[in-house]
């Protein structure tokens, strides 16, 4: 299938922190899993796989996409406000969850991840909606791009 991601970048220039070890890991696994699978099918295009450049300015969301044999080009503008609160809680709720791992409770360290595990779908389903006219995700693509959103994210 070619209605897919085949390279995935992110613009390190927007991030203005160094990312902690698991910000790092999360980045790594979340590129590694949307290019191993993934369903990306922007309306406008039709010539995949894509390559896929993400970054965040003037309070957008920017994917710049195109075809992997270069023929076909889009960008694509999203307002990234409708992410800021849940962007918000999934930072706060990882907070918990790494502090919880340090302290060895396992049922804290349950509850804490059910309730990271629920915020991430639900900022995985914001990113669905916010694409769903321009570009067709399932929805583990779109877990893993919001991971990748909240990379850019760290301040």
């Amino acid at each position: 299938m070619n209605e897919r991601i085949c390279k995935i970048t992110l613009d390190e220039s927007s991030i203005k922190k160094k990312r902690s070890v698991e910000a790092e890991n999360e980045r790594n696994v979340a590129i590694a899993d949307l290019l191993d699978e993934n369903v990306f099918e922007p309306t406008c295009m039709h010539n995949g796989p894509y390559e896929v450049h993400l970054s965040v300015a003037d309070g957008k969301l920017i994917m710049d996409v195109h075809s992997e044999d270069g023929k076909d080009q889009s960008k694509v503008q999203l307002a990234i406000s409708p992410l800021r609160g849940i962007i918000r809680d999934y930072f706060m709720i990882c907070e918990s969850y790494y502090a919880a791992l340090k302290d060895n409770t396992p049922s804290k360290l349950e509850a804490i991840d059910m309730g990271r595990r629920g915020v991430h779908n639900e900022g995985s389903e914001a990113v669905q909606n916010l694409l769903k006219e321009r570009i067709h995700i399932d929805f583990p693509t779109a877990r893993r791009i919001f991971t990748l959103v909240c990379v850019l994210h760290i301040k």
